[in-house]
């Protein structure tokens, strides 16, 4: 048995053969990105039919607790997405398109919102590293500026810009901004904290000037922490927009068909979903956007994680 194990090739002994590994060998042979799109639409799936089993569940026993399920208030997912391709109104433009033309507004304010928010919470990062002084005299106000309700903001933020004569959509990206700025301020922060001691001496050793080991050692080490920091500001730079459209008025943004269609759920709920679902998207988007980024700027990261999975990088 000796010699014929060792003569064996090494796959049938490989914990890939029994059912589990099996299946758990096959899943790795796929592409990452095959991967990530299966396991959405698994995702996708699965909540579409939890919601419709709750439909059919709860209608079958009658219980209208916590949410009652007919087709006004839990109107069937087939039904959210035909209404994206009706017409707003009778003789207008279908609903997706409509949504399409808001999106591409509302995603203008953010983008603007977030690479503001974006590059003055990393300054902020930056100079708490540089000076303990100002972080313990400026974070207790930037931490206390996250517990405002943003929603008591906007209208402010909305006003104020008039006076200014600042455009509305920019007072708006202003309170995209906001949100935005404080994950970037706090991961920025960490991530420049996080170089090994002996790498920062030895550029001192070096005579290296600040601004030297600012960007050829702390930045490269905070990359990791800012980008998912910047993920996480990419759909809270949508959520400010979104808040910010509806004391501006705008006729045009997705915050305005929110407005509309929440004052039309008690008879047509369909249209609400629909545009819940086009904001989703509108964030999923704006989030692989930075993840693209991400893979750009941080390559070695990328080959890291294909090497986890035995496959070479495309």
């Amino acid at each position: 048995m000796t010699g014929l194990h060792t003569h064996l090739p090494k796959a049938l002994f490989s914990p890939a053969m029994t059912t589990g590994g099996e299946q758990r060998g096959r899943w790795e042979l796929l592409a990452p990105r095959t991967r990530k799109v299966i396991s959405i639409v698994g995702v996708v799936l699965f909540l579409a039919t939890a919601w419709e089993l709750y439909k059919v569940v709860w209608g079958a026993l009658g219980w209208i607790r916590p949410v009652r399920p007919d087709n006004v208030v839990m109107p069937h997912t087939w039904d959210m997405v035909i209404e994206l391709f009706q017409p707003v109104r009778r003789g207008g433009a279908i609903l997706i398109i409509d949504l399409a033309a808001r999106t591409f507004w509302t995603l203008r304010e953010a983008l603007v919102g977030f690479v503001v928010g974006a590059g003055i919470g990393f300054g902020l990062g930056v100079l708490f590293v540089r000076s303990l002084l100002a972080e313990r005299a400026f974070m207790p106000y930037v931490v206390a500026s996250q517990t405002v309700p943003i929603i008591a903001i906007a209208p402010m933020v909305v006003v104020w810009g008039g006076r200014l004569d600042i455009p509305q959509w920019l007072a708006v990206s202003v309170i995209a901004a906001y949100l935005t700025f404080f994950p970037v301020a706090i991961n920025t922060l960490r991530g420049l904290r996080s170089p090994d001691p002996t790498t920062l001496e030895l550029m001192r050793s070096y005579a290296a000037k600040p601004n030297e080991v600012l960007w050829k050692v702390q930045t490269p080490a905070a990359l990791p922490y800012i980008f998912t920091a910047l993920k996480v500001s990419a759909t809270a730079s949508i959520v400010g927009a979104l808040i910010g459209e509806l004391p501006a008025g705008f006729q045009n943004g997705l915050g305005r068909a929110l407005l509309t269609f929440s004052q039309q759920f008690a008879v047509q709920s369909t249209k609400l979903y629909s545009t819940v679902i086009v904001c989703a998207l509108a964030g999923i988007l704006f989030v692989g956007l930075v993840s693209w980024v991400e893979r750009r700027v941080i390559p070695v990261r990328a080959v890291e994680l294909d090497l986890e999975t035995g496959i070479e990088p495309a």
